[in-house]
């Protein structure tokens, strides 16, 4: 990811630069307001798990060997970033030294499905995920039936559970980082930004934008090569910018603005009223009045979007996009906005946009923005803009380092550790005659919760879940899964 982008790249990143600043008009130097975020409500409420029916779907047989090799990994999991007490080892144990083989798979798979939970998806619970609504498929593309049984019959259980963690590089440096840690602060500070790692996609794609809120940074990756970086303008603690992962579509060049009725209300709509010939030097048209007064702001060096804004499919209204006040990305800490994020060197950004992703050339790119009109590039293949909040990151040394967590979101996950995960993703759950209970069976064992019913969702499970597990990847069965809804 990090390394220096191929000559083609380079070449193309100079060409749109060179045409966009020939043809670029002179930006304003002022301080405005673009469009507000729409603040959405956390997700408090975990995803239902997956409810596979024993009776049609025998439990995984557990060689003794295979059980070892599960309880070693969960001897070792703090590693990973999570906790051993999670995963019941004495049960586990208790469960090798015994001889009741239908006790040992009941015991291990319970074991395994929450561990592989927490591995893919984050031991964190959505309630202490504040302004989290990243997506993914991780669900699709590591069922953990299907991989379980394949470790069973292949005996490389560790490696498969290894292939639950985050792929990216930054977050190996992460997990080197963790046993270094000098204090239980520092410690902690690296886990939880081991677990936003697994809150995301673990596979990123091989071109994509990602922000760093608390970095104050923006990259861009193409062909799996980091090929620009930018300064980046983030959103205030009052108009927090939340995590999350849309698709671009397109870069729009010389864009008007729709502002947002919050903007109206705070003064433009006075100044209308008050002075509409002041309002129009500024470039704003408008329509109607009073609590129906829909206000746009043309093309031009006084837009609150610049030169471009990149379309990001998402119910928040965030995007990326230029600004006239660009001594905002002089700062430190660069914290000023309504929850957009404002990207500095945005010619070049858009001429990069247009010409990679939108197939323009340099030229079609330069003459757009030399027109001054609005014109929108459509992308190609639409790709992730991921919105990512990690307070601990690689510094390049090899080694990490703490950002301020300017929106205090380190410490509810912080906090969650000391209380019960996530739940399972998938759940195996006994039908009658359930298998009888004995003292060394876990008290949460999935294996002794009462038989599911074939109905709805509860009404606590959230209004967007995630995708089921792939149906081609799960063994043949004669029943359909019971309430299959993460």
């Amino acid at each position: 990811m990090t390394s220096s982008p191929p000559f083609s790249i380079r070449a193309v990143s100079a060409a749109a630069l060179s045409f966009a600043l020939l043809a670029a008009p002179a930006s304003a130097q002022s301080n405005v307001k673009e469009d507000s975020v729409v603040l959405q409500p956390d997700r408090v409420t975990d995803d239902a798990p997956t409810m596979v029916n024993e009776a049609e779907q025998a439990l995984p047989d557990w060689s003794k060997a295979n059980a070892r090799a599960l309880l070693a990994f969960i001897q070792d999991v703090g590693k990973e970033g999570l906790f051993t007490k999670d995963y019941s080892p004495a049960t586990l144990q208790a469960a090798i030294d015994g001889n009741d083989q239908h006790l040992l798979n009941q015991v291990a798979t319970d074991a395994y499905l929450l561990l592989a939970t927490h591995l893919r998806d984050g031991r964190t619970p959505n309630a202490a995920r504040r302004q989290w609504f990243m997506t993914d498929k991780d669900a699709e593309n590591l069922p953990l039936l299907p991989m379980l049984r394949d470790a069973l019959t292949a005996g490389n259980l560790p490696a498969t559970l290894a292939r639950f963690n985050p792929a990216h590089a930054d977050f190996a440096v992460l997990r080197a980082a963790l046993p270094k840690a000098k204090t239980k602060a520092d410690a902690d500070a690296i886990r939880v930004n081991m677990e936003r790692w697994r809150w995301m996609p673990q596979q990123l794609g091989s071109r994509y934008v990602v922000s760093n809120v608390p970095e104050y940074l923006t990259r861009v990756i193409h062909e799996d090569t980091l090929i620009a970086t930018h300064k980046a303008v983030v959103g205030k603690p009052a108009t927090a910018t939340p995590q999350l992962n849309p698709l671009a579509t397109g870069i729009i060049v010389n864009p008007d603005w729709k502002l947002p009725r919050s903007i109206v209300n705070e003064g433009i709509g006075h100044t209308i009223a008050t002075n509409p010939a002041r309002a129009r030097a500024q470039g704003y048209t408008w329509t109607g009045s009073g609590k129906n007064l829909w206000v746009t702001q043309k093309p031009g060096p006084n837009n609150a979007l610049g030169v471009m804004k990149m379309e990001m499919l998402n119910e928040h209204a965030i995007y990326l996009h230029d600004t006239p006040s660009k001594g905002a990305f002089n700062a430190a800490e660069r914290a000023f906005s309504h929850g957009c994020i404002r990207t500095e060197r945005a010619l070049h950004f858009s001429g990069l946009m247009s010409i990679l992703f939108a197939g323009k050339t340099a030229e079609e790119f330069g003459a757009a923005i030399a027109s001054g009109e609005t014109t929108r590039f459509r992308f190609e293949e639409p790709f992730p803009v991921y919105v990512a909040y990690w307070t601990v990151v690689p510094d390049g040394k090899g080694g990490v380092k703490k950002l301020n967590d300017l929106y205090d979101r380190d410490a509810p996950v912080v906090a969650s550790f000391a209380k019960d995960g996530r739940k399972a993703a998938t759940v195996l759950t006994a039908t009658a005659p359930a298998a009888p209970a004995t003292s060394a069976t876990p008290a949460a064992s999935t294996s002794a919760k009462p038989a599911a019913k074939p109905a709805a969702p509860a009404a606590a499970a959230p209004s967007a879940p995630a995708a089921p597990e792939k149906a081609a990847d799960k063994p043949k069965v004669t029943a359909p899964t019971v309430s299959g809804i993460y």
